[in-house]
């Protein structure tokens, strides 16, 4: 996965599978310690979808600001790569309106087997940045790529260690839009998991509970506020991809890793009840590798898949 992928448009023959990738990222963005952003890597839509993203918020910007409102908001939005975009978004919200109940029964229902599944999946997509990562800068700056891992491993592996299970109730709308505009990182910083974030503050539950219920006021609130942190965190991303291409994926690789922890298959209480992140010894092991094993397997073939696809491309 190189730079070029940048450049090239989709089509309308992509368009089913660009669906189908846009909603395995938005079950990903439904399950605590898996990262949306980690879902549109390994399916190969990352920076794709990171310029289509951009391109729209240029045109809102233009839009609201100017100058020349009408003309640059037509501009910058034929620049935006709607066979990408569109499709992408379909699926997300598809999975994420009628997938939020199903996904939070079953992760409740088999928590071990759940987060067996997800470790696999995320523990082999650390091969993603790997292979964007361009060429070695030579051996004098070693150092600096380990510490850039290291560093962002162990901040992520920390505040996943933080998470807590108390929920709010009756959240105030402000509130709701701040953590929507924060959450929505994990659309664009691979590793940071958006649910994992409104499980620490309070919001995950009463979140789910809004969609599957369709409690349009809650949501849309929730929908403005990820809009404006889409908007402004998108442009700060693809800024460091352009001139410091190589230690943000870095970064990316050490939150990436980091994260796992909220992803061990045994942790203290069902879900993490005695405190999210507490690390037990493995109980009963054959299940959570097992599904450990298909996660990655998964992950693989789609890499595999994106590989190929990138070598018939060129």
């Amino acid at each position: 996965m190189t730079s070029h992928t940048t450049a090239r448009r989709s089509g309308p023959r992509q368009a089913p599978l660009t669906l189908l990738r846009g909603f395995l990222i938005g079950l990903a963005e439904l399950v605590p310690g898996v990262s949306g952003g980690t879902i549109a890597l390994v399916t190969g839509v990352y920076e794709r979808a990171m310029t289509a993203a951009l391109m729209l918020g240029r045109a809102l910007r233009v839009l609201v600001t100017g100058p020349n409102r009408a003309a640059g908001f037509r501009e910058n939005i034929r620049s935006v790569d709607w066979w990408l975009a569109a499709p992408l978004l379909v699926g997300m919200a598809v999975a994420v309106l009628f997938g939020a109940g199903t996904v939070s029964a079953l992760v409740e229902a088999n928590p071990e087997n759940a987060r067996g599944l997800f470790f696999g999946l995320v523990a082999a997509s650390l091969i993603v940045p790997i292979r964007m990562l361009p060429e070695g800068t030579g051996k004098a700056h070693w150092l600096v790529d380990a510490l850039a891992v290291l560093i962002a491993g162990v901040a992520a592996f920390l505040l996943v260690g933080l998470a807590s299970n108390t929920e709010a109730e009756d959240p105030a709308w402000w509130f709701v839009m701040l953590a929507a505009a924060v959450a929505v990182c994990a659309l664009v910083v691979p590793g940071v998991s958006g649910s994992f974030f409104l499980l620490a503050i309070g919001l995950y539950g009463p979140t789910l509970t809004a969609v599957d219920e369709r409690d349009w006021a809650y949501i849309g609130v929730f929908a403005v506020g990820a809009l404006v942190g889409l908007v402004t965190i998108v442009k700060g991303i693809t800024v460091l991809l352009a001139r410091a291409r190589r230690t943000t994926l870095l970064v990316m690789l050490g939150l990436m890793l980091g994260s796992l922890r909220a992803l061990w298959p045994w942790q203290g209480g069902q879900g993490g009840e005695d405190g999210h992140g507490t690390l037990l010894a493995p109980t009963d092991p054959a299940g959570p590798i097992l599904f450990a094993v298909l996660g990655a397997v998964v992950v693989l073939t789609l890499v595999a898949v994106e590989a190929a696809m990138e070598r018939r491309a060129r």
